[in-house]
């Protein structure tokens, strides 16, 4: 974890940032006067959610599913 001054994280701000993205560094501190005041790290990975359409292939429906039906159309549709 390396520790940047001020004038040196402005200059390379975009290799700073690699570095972290890539794994090479897990956080980098920048220092103003010789003291911490900040650090570079990673964002953490967003939790993914259910998908939609993660079931699809497991079930079929039937051949004489009659989806005109108002009630039934409700049902996968929602309120009209």
């Amino acid at each position: 974890m390396p520790t940047v001054n001020m004038l040196q994280a402005k200059s390379s701000l975009s290799r700073l940032v690699a570095d972290i993205e890539s794994g090479v560094e897990s956080e980098v501190i920048l220092a103003r006067n010789g003291r911490p005041v900040a650090r570079i790290v990673p964002l953490a990975a967003p939790v993914l959610g259910k998908r939609i359409g993660v079931a699809a292939g497991q079930f079929v429906v039937p051949p004489g599913l009659d989806l005109q039906d108002p009630e039934l159309l409700e049902l996968f549709e929602g309120p009209l």
